[in-house]
Parts: C-alpha cells; sequence; structure tokens
C-alpha cells in the first residue's frame, strides 16, 4: 500500500548506507542530487583559521534598506510612484540612514523618483533630510552611467553611485563571454566614467559590487577591489564600500563568513573601505549569512525589510535588526508599530506577510499548546510581581517571559488578544470551520478578534461550537440588523463613472443622509471607499480604514460578497463587515457601519449596523 495516496511521490526506496546508525532507517532516494557541485569544489575557501566564531554581536551595522531598487525589481507588479514616495516615506521615519532609492537607467519611473528628491528639495519641501544618504545602482556601462549621474544632479544629499558586475566564473563564460583580464579592464572603464562625471562632487561617494562574490575565486576578486580602491582613492574620510553580495546562495553560512573575513584581512586601505554584504535567501539561510558576515568583519548590511526580493528573496534587515535588540543591542531603527510598517509594506509590494514571518506575523505571539500558555501566564505574573517588588515599570524591567523572546509591546502588540484566538481555534476550529462551512475566510487579525466573542460564547454554555454556530456569532458581532430608528447615517446614492481616460477620470458622486440632513458631493480620483470616507468627513465624521478584505459566503446555492473592514477606534483596531450581493453595496455598507461605531463611540450612537444601503 506504500505511496499509493500520492501516486507522484516516490518513496525512496534505495538501499541504506553502511555505516548508518541502527536507529536511523533512512534509505537512499531517487532524487537527482548526483547533478550538482558542492561548493567546495566550485570555488576555494581560503581560511584554515578563523577568528569569527570566538566574535560576539555588540553593535547593530549600517542598515541599507534596497526594497526601492532590488525589491521592486523583483515585483509581478513594480510600485508605482505614490506606493514608492510611501515607501521612502516610511524608510525615513523608521530612521534608515543609507537608503537604496533606484535603478534610474533601467527605467523612467526610477529615473523621475530620483529626480523628485532633487525637485522637492528645489521647493522647499524634501522627502529626503539633510542626514540621509542616497545610492543609485549602475552597471558598468558608460551610456548607463552617465544616465544614473544625470539623475542625482543637484541632489545636496550624500550620493553613493553604485557600480557592479558579474565576477564569478560562469557568468563570466556563460553570460558575459570575459575572461579574468577583459572583465577587470571593463570594471576599472566603468569605475574610470564615474570619477569623470562626478570626481569634482564632494558629496558623491562610490561603491561597488562584484556581482556572485561568493562564487568568484578569492584572488580575483580581492585583485579587483583593491585596484577599484586605488583608483578611486579610497581615503578614511571619502571611504569606498565594497559591498560583497551571496548573490545565489549556494553554501551554509560558515562558507559565507569565511570569504567575507578574508577580505576584511586582506584588502589593501581597510581603513578607507566600508565592507558591505547583501546576502540572499536562496537556501533560506539568508539572515544566518548576514550575522555570521557581521561577526567576519561586515560593517554595513544591504537587504529589505522583511525580506522581499528575487526567488526566496533579499535578507530580511526586520528581523536582522530585531534580532540585535532581542539581544539586548539597540537596532537603531524604530519597530515601535510593527503592524504600521507592515500594512504599509503590504500596500506599497501588493504582497501579503506571511503569518509566521519572525517578530511581524500575526501568528508569530501565538501560542497554541496549552502547556506553553500556561508558562506564559505563569510568566507574565512572575514579571509584574517583580516590577513591584523593585520598583521598576514592567516597560523597562529585564524580560524573561517563556516562549516570548521579546515583549509584543516592544513592537507595538498585545499578547492578551492572540492568546484568546489559541484558546478557541484549539476547540473549535474557528477559520477552518468557517472557511469550509460557508466559504467565509477571515483575516488573521479578524480571526483573532472574533475568537474573543467566540469565547465569550463558550464560557457562558461550557458547549463545543458548531459551524452554524458560528456564523450565527459573527452575523451577531458584525453584521448585526438595523431599525428604522437607528439609521442615522445612510447613503441615498452612490454613483461611479469614467468620464475620460487617464490619472483622475474616476467620479463618484455621493449623496449622504446623516441625522436626516442630506448632502451630496463629487469625488475626483478617488476610488468608492476612498470617496465614501471623504464623505463622511465632510460631515465631521472621521473614519480612519486600516485594511479592507473582499470576500464571500456561501449558503446552499446562494452567495453574497461581503466586505470586511478593519477600522480604527478609540480603543485601538475594530472591525465591521458589509454584506449584499453587489461588492460595491457590501463595502458602502461596511464603511457605514464603521460610521455608525465612531459615532457610536463618542456617544452620539448606541447601535452598530450595516443592512445594505441604497445606491
Amino acid at each position: 500500500m506504500s505511496g499509493t495516496a500520492f501516486p507522484t511521490i516516490s518513496t525512496p526506496s534505495g538501499g541504506m548506507p553502511a555505516d548508518a546508525a541502527p536507529w536511523n532507517r533512512q534509505r537512499y532516494s531517487q532524487m537527482p542530487s548526483h547533478r550538482y557541485t558542492h561548493v567546495y569544489d566550485r570555488v576555494p575557501v581560503p581560511l584554515t583559521e578563523r577568528e569569527w566564531p570566538s566574535h560576539r554581536l555588540e553593535r547593530a551595522p549600517l542598515w541599507v534598506p534596497v526594497d526601492l531598487r532590488d525589491g521592486n525589481q523583483a515585483l509581478a507588479e513594480p510600485m508605482d510612484p505614490a506606493r514608492k514616495r510611501r515607501f521612502f516615506e516610511l524608510l525615513v521615519a523608521m530612521g534608515y540612514k543609507e537608503i537604496e532609492v533606484g535603478y534610474p537607467s533601467a527605467s523612467q519611473t526610477d529615473f523621475d523618483f530620483v529626480r523628485l528628491i532633487a525637485d522637492t528639495a528645489a521647493a522647499g519641501e524634501p522627502i529626503a533630510p539633510d542626514d540621509v544618504t542616497i545610492v543609485v545602482f549602475t552597471p558598468a556601462r558608460r551610456e548607463l552611467i552617465e544616465r544614473t549621474v544625470e539623475s542625482v544632479q543637484g541632489i545636496a544629499n550624500p550620493v553613493v553611485i553604485h557600480m557592479y558586475t558579474a565576477t564569478a566564473p560562469t557568468w563570466r563564460d556563460v553570460v558575459l563571454g570575459q575572461d579574468r583580464a577583459a572583465l577587470k579592464r571593463v570594471i576599472l572603464g566603468g569605475a574610470a566614467d564615474i570619477l569623470r562625471l562626478t570626481g569634482d562632487a564632494p558629496n558623491v561617494r562610490y561603491e561597488f559590487s562584484p556581482e556572485v562574490f561568493n562564487l568568484t575565486e578569492p584572488d580575483y576578486v580581492l585583485e579587483v577591489c583593491d585596484e577599484i580602491t586605488q583608483f578611486w582613492d579610497a581615503t578614511p574620510r571619502r571611504p569606498v564600500i565594497l559591498n560583497l553580495p551571496a548573490t545565489v546562495e549556494v553554501a551554509t553560512p560558515n562558507v559565507y563568513a569565511d570569504q567575507i573575513e578574508y577580505m576584511h584581512r586582506n584588502l589593501a586601505r581597510r581603513d578607507s573601505v566600508i565592507l558591505s554584504v547583501h546576502p540572499h535567501n536562496d537556501r533560506g539561510t539568508g539572515i544566518a549569512c548576514a550575522e555570521l558576515a557581521v561577526l567576519a568583519g561586515a560593517q554595513r548590511v544591504e537587504g529589505c525589510v522583511f525580506g522581499n526580493g528575487e526567488r526566496t528573496g533579499n535578507v530580511d534587515i526586520a528581523t536582522l535588526a530585531l534580532n540585535l535588540h532581542a539581544q539586548g543591542i539597540d537596532p537603531m531603527i524604530d519597530f515601535s508599530d510593527i503592524d504600521e510598517i507592515r500594512r504599509t509594506v503590504e500596500y506599497c509590494t501588493r504582497m501579503p506577510v506571511h503569518d509566521r514571518h519572525p517578530y511581524v506575523g500575526d501568528l508569530v505571539h501565538t501560542a497554541f499548546s496549552g502547556t506553553h500558555q500556561d508558562a506564559i501566564r505563569k510568566g507574565f505574573a512572575e514579571h509584574a510581581a517583580r516590577a513591584v517588588a523593585t520598583g521598576v515599570p514592567e516597560s523597562e524591567l529585564e524580560w524573561s517571559v517563556p516562549y516570548l523572546p521579546i515583549d509584543p509591546a516592544d513592537i507595538g502588540r498585545s499578547y492578551d488578544a492572540v492568546i484568546r484566538v489559541n484558546s478557541q481555534s484549539g476547540k473549535g476550529g474557528i477559520a477552518y470551520l468557517l472557511e469550509t462551512e460557508y466559504g467565509l475566510t477571515l483575516p488573521r487579525r479578524l480571526q483573532i478578534d472574533f475568537a474573543r466573542h467566540v469565547q465569550q460564547h463558550t464560557d457562558a454554555t461550557g458547549d463545543e461550537v458548531t459551524a452554524e454556530q458560528l456564523w450565527r456569532l459573527f452575523q451577531d458581532a458584525y453584521l448585526p440588523g438595523t431599525a428604522d430608528s437607528e439609521r442615522t447615517i445612510e447613503v441615498a446614492s452612490f454613483e461611479v463613472r469614467d468620464e475620460s481616460e487617464g490619472p483622475g477620470s474616476m467620479r463618484t458622486g455621493i449623496r449622504l443622509r446623516v441625522d436626516g440632513l442630506e448632502t451630496e458631493s463629487d469625488h475626483v480620483g478617488s476610488g468608492p471607499v476612498e470617496a465614501l470616507v471623504q464623505a463622511l468627513a465632510v460631515r465631521g465624521i472621521r473614519v480612519e480604514v486600516l485594511s479592507l478584505t473582499q470576500t464571500s459566503v456561501t449558503s446552499g446555492s446562494d452567495s453574497e460578497a461581503i466586505t470586511l473592514l478593519e477600522f480604527r477606534g478609540d480603543d485601538g483596531p475594530r472591525w465591521v463587515a458589509g454584506r449584499h450581493r453587489s461588492v460595491l453595496t457590501a463595502s458602502t455598507a461596511a464603511v457605514v457601519a464603521a460610521a455608525r461605531a465612531v459615532r457610536s463611540e463618542s456617544g452620539r450612537e448606541s447601535v452598530l449596523a450595516d443592512e445594505p444601503v441604497a445606491g
């Protein structure tokens, strides 16, 4: 019967290794592993004695987010100008002081964004503070270097021109068709073009990346890097950045650390070099590679917030920074509202952050095991008692709660809301039952919020909950009926029309009834939800939408659209929903429900409502 449930999977059936221990019953598989060469056979690993294993992390490296260039190139739908600006503003707010903003020779969008930095400064409204260094990226090709230098003209901030060329043997032979000597001439030619175009600019420094450094012969990459720093006349006051990428991960992290330490110990003009690393994550060890590289002498780390990038991504510089925080080292970047950071990154990249992503995932402070929950509760109790005994505030007291490497409050999280989901999902599988029985898919944060309602029900009854009961509880919590006397906010009519082609062509007309008084308004260039929020704001009802999710519910042969809306209430994020056969009407119903909730919190209204509105 073996393997019959999965006919496409070949259960390993080869022999057992002759030296296998009697407790290890694994067999040789049919995987064609013989096709691949071990890294030690592909490139020399130069160190026989290494110092990095005895080092410890003591301070944050210089973080350089490359989300706007490397990360943006990896998106199926690259960021539009508004998203790119929003991401840049987030990075500045978080405290990053060196930001790679684009590849200006690759697209007009990237070129225009670099120009935006200069133009906003010239207009007296700079988006880049004076102490933020702007990095632009270029290959070692004259016309592309010229376009890159043109993009930064007029920028008063410190500027880094980042030039790259692939140097590994496979790339030289297969992609570039250059031997070692010829490729070095190309690299030095690019370096000369950059120096010729920017040498008199006092705010410009230089960076070179021998791409695929980790698969390049150590003697060759050292030779090229030393000639680059000599050509650019690296000095301690005007250092050159040598950025050594693990462009494609091919080895265990200790190998990369050895390679970095070799460069660190052997580079000429070491006091005039900023040694930088750019690990990718093909083997899933990008974090470890970066940490060991810093132990080995790296001073600067390029990566992406939450790790976006080609294939399996660039190294995640948010996780790296919070790893330092968890060891008592100031990351020098602010993560005190990690959910706002996540929402912005998700908006800009159009990609969700995984529920299990370190620190930021919705489930990372969740313990599904009852024994874990018990230990955590006892840890919280001990922490509170120790704070009282020592007179030190809980937020300042040394942290030692089981299963929680950092205090969730440090990053704007509360554990209390999450633990309720655990206890309930362990009993009834709340989210699973709603999705399998009704087709209703809830965002993770709404699952957390809904679990509190389910817990109140089961605490009162002592019973397990069925899918039908869950659906009734969901309706009671987020889709209650609304009596006519409670219809103090209504959308009397709603019209969306596209009057012409191009930006700003969408026009939304809204007739809004508040406390019996009707007003009409037109909104140009806004989506339906944004237009309704604007119309409500005119009437003094401010709804801050945090997230909006479209889903559906199926009951028998009927299906209805459900809009799930998260908004900011007086006591934090809250949820409402709208339901209708029309997706648009379901969305407007959800916004109206949120508006009623906002007024209810201010004492103007006492009942939530979300009946489909007229339109």
